[in-house]
Parts: C-alpha cells; sequence; structure tokens
C-alpha cells in the first residue's frame, strides 16, 4: 500500500515562498473511483487560475511533519479505504493541531473507518448510495462564499451518499431534498456539503458531490470546489 508511487507536478525548487501549496491526495485502498484524473485536473487549473502550487499524489508517505509543513490545505480526493499507517496518522493529526486545513472531497468520507478522530474531522463516514441520478440540493447558507453562486435549489446529477455518525454540530452549507430522488436514508436532515472550525485554528471542509467525471466540468461544481478551497486557504 504505501509502495505506490509520488506524483509531483512540480519541483519544490521553484516553488515561490509567497505562494501557497495545496496537497491533492488520491491514495485508495478500496473501490478506486474513475473520476479521480478529471478532479485532479480540475484543481490544477483552478491553482493555476487562483495563484496556488498543486502538489499531488498518491503515496501516503508524503504524511510526514516535515512535507506537510510546506502545505497549506490537504485535499482528500476520493480516498478509500484504510490509507494511513500509525506514523502518518501522527503527522496529519499533527499538522491539523497547528493550524492545517482539511478539505474532503465525496469519498472522503469513505476513508478510514477505524480513526475516530479522522471521522469527526471529515464530520460523518459513508453509510449507502444509490445509483447515480439527478436530485435537487437546498442551499442552507446562502450567504456563505461557498455557496453564493448557486441557485436556492440546485438541480444536479451526482452519486448522493447516505452517510453515519455525522457529527450534531456541522456548519451545514448543502442539504439533499430526498423527495426529489430515490434511495436516501438521511430524512429530513440529510447534509451534502458543510465545514467545522478545527480546534488547531484551520478549517475542515467536506463536499459530497465529485463521483462522476461530469462533475469536474459542471461550471457550477467548479466554482463550488474554487470557492471551498480558497475559504479554507482563508482567501
Amino acid at each position: 500500500m504505501r509502495t505506490m508511487f509520488l506524483v509531483v507536478f512540480l519541483s519544490f525548487t521553484f516553488i515561490s515562498h509567497s505562494q501557497k501549496q495545496v496537497l491533492v491526495f488520491h491514495e485508495t485502498e478500496g473501490y478506486r473511483h474513475a473520476s479521480i484524473e478529471a478532479g485532479i485536473q480540475a484543481i490544477q487549473r483552478i491553482g493555476n487560475e487562483n495563484g496556488f502550487k498543486t502538489v499531488v499524489s498518491r503515496d501516503s508517505r508524503f504524511f510526514t511533519e516535515n512535507d506537510l509543513s510546506e502545505i497549506a490545505l490537504v485535499i482528500f480526493l476520493n480516498t478509500t479505504g484504510d490509507i494511513l499507517d500509525t506514523d502518518e496518522e501522527v503527522a496529519f493529526q499533527s499538522y491539523m493541531d497547528n493550524g492545517g486545513n482539511f478539505f474532503g472531497i465525496h469519498a472522503a468520507a469513505d476513508t478510514e473507518y477505524d480513526w475516530a478522530w479522522y471521522g469527526k474531522l471529515v464530520g460523518a463516514y459513508f453509510k449507502s448510495h444509490p445509483r447515480v441520478q439527478t436530485a435537487v440540493v437546498n442551499v442552507i447558507m446562502p450567504d456563505h462564499v461557498t455557496v453564493d453562486h448557486l441557485p436556492e435549489k440546485w438541480k444536479r446529477e451526482d452519486e448522493w451518499y447516505n452517510y453515519k455518525d455525522l457529527r450534531p454540530d456541522l456548519r451545514v452549507l448543502l442539504s439533499l431534498d430526498e423527495k426529489t430522488y430515490k434511495g436516501g436514508e438521511n430524512g429530513d436532515y440529510h447534509p451534502i456539503a458543510w465545514f467545522q472550525n478545527y480546534t488547531g485554528g484551520g478549517i475542515s471542509v467536506y463536499t459530497g458531490g465529485g463521483h462522476t467525471a461530469e462533475s469536474y466540468s459542471d461550471p457550477d461544481f467548479l466554482e463550488h470546489l474554487r470557492r471551498c478551497i480558497r475559504f479554507a486557504l482563508d482567501e
């Protein structure tokens, strides 16, 4: 699991210290989403357009205190399964405890089920999902920068997760209307995007969209990603 290659699309030698670096981590030990490459490319484009450097890795050996100290935001892009060993978990928790920031996309909630700290960081775990279909997403915090570009009722197609162990204190940004699709199991409280202020001083953001490759060419979803990233970077 830890012998997978490290893919870094830029050399640290040429990175300006004034530019923030964002780690896009996509290791999988379960189902591997075919949309991951589209997601990487989308985040790289967002970085190029918004002035941050993107470091892309499928290798958990990046999770050392030294390497993470250079990173302003860690993105888990459709990660699955048990992907960090004990030392890597310690390094990641130390990163967050010292002001680091986290953004989980879709299957980030289908990751590290045996690590309670991680479940709290994300805000919930994946439980199940129905088939890919169109649903109505309600904007719960219409004035928040991550979603204020969206219509009040946002209709889009994706794979809609049901969640377990939802934290009660999530700052919910978007919620699913289960009456508009088949297979929802969370009832009237079905958040699909949220954030938390982490105790170390940083931010944890999660969005449940992003299963399909088409998501990463959807202008509204791409703008949502861009705004989530900038929010997590405090920009």
